[in-house]
């Protein structure tokens, strides 16, 4: 379905039963709404209701062009005024990478239209700040970043010879079909753009501010994840008030919800249930 939400019009797939409580789902960079394809058919099977958003910048119809309308407050902003036009009044959440930022941020903002949070891969972004900050190791992790907030030069490196740099991004993710499904769209005249002025407006300043999060939380981090280090991992329980759980999959890279969907399956429905 389409949906008209801030003088923007965002993608959303939706499934599971109609009467299904509601879950939010939420992705991250280089990706788009299929990530969660291995994942909704058993949230369907447990009577779960799920919409699976392309974000600002991934929907076609929700790519303004200033770097300043993807800063967090924006990205925020757009997952209430989806759930509004959605009719949802309260959802569970989940998201992946980028998706798990807006997740953290809209829980800590907005609790009163979070029922539960599953934040997969990146941790809380006070957390991720910090280590930013003060961990020469998490540093080195994200040095990426470094080259993707740089216009132009990270379009022509991920792009070039067919896009070989970011179909690298994301080994792990699967085959080299599943590969295609997240690079060939970003191929798209301003797709990429769009998807890296995620990074471009990122503030380390407005991740410090998120506040903490009150509402029933749960935390999935895999030890074979490259971008994120375990400092940064562990130290997201100091920003977590509410009930909270770290669930750890070993031998597991950053792309969980493409490598490990039952596990993963597993930690939401755990963090859905006792809510339901």
């Amino acid at each position: 379905m389409r949906i008209d939400a801030r003088g923007l019009r965002f993608d959303v797939i939706a499934g599971g039963p109609e009467q299904g409580e509601p879950v939010l789902l939420l992705h991250g960079f280089p990706q788009h709404s299929g990530e969660w394809a291995e994942v909704v058919p058993a949230l369907h099977a447990a009577g779960l209701r799920t919409y699976a958003l392309d974000q600002r910048g991934y929907s076609p119809g929700a790519r303004p062009e200033a770097v300043e309308a993807y800063r967090l407050a924006e990205l925020v902003a757009d997952a209430v005024a989806v759930l509004d036009a959605l009719g949802v009044g309260t959802a569970h959440v989940v998201g992946h990478d980028w998706g798990a930022v807006v997740g953290w941020a809209l829980a800590a903002g907005h609790p009163d239209r979070v029922r539960t949070l599953t934040a997969v891969s990146v941790p809380h972004p006070a957390a991720m700040a910090h280590a930013l900050a003060e961990d020469p190791q998490q540093k080195a992790r994200s040095a990426y970043m470094l080259l993707f907030r740089q216009p132009g030069v990270a379009e022509k490196t991920l792009l070039a010879l067919g896009a070989t740099g970011l179909r690298r991004l994301l080994h792990g993710v699967g085959d080299a079909a599943r590969v295609a499904t997240y690079a060939d769209p970003m191929r798209e005249p301003g797709a990429l753009t769009a998807a890296l002025n995620w990074y471009r407006a990122m503030s380390r300043a407005e991740l410090a501010a998120t506040g903490p999060v009150a509402v029933p939380t749960s935390y999935v981090w895999s030890d074979r994840d490259v971008a994120i280090g375990r400092p940064a991992a562990e130290a997201c329980a100091a920003h977590v008030v509410g009930d909270y759980q770290f669930v750890e999959l070993p031998g597991v890279s950053h792309w969980i919800p493409d490598e490990a969907p039952t596990p993963l399956v597993e930690a939401i429905l755990a963090r859905v249930r006792p809510a339901a």
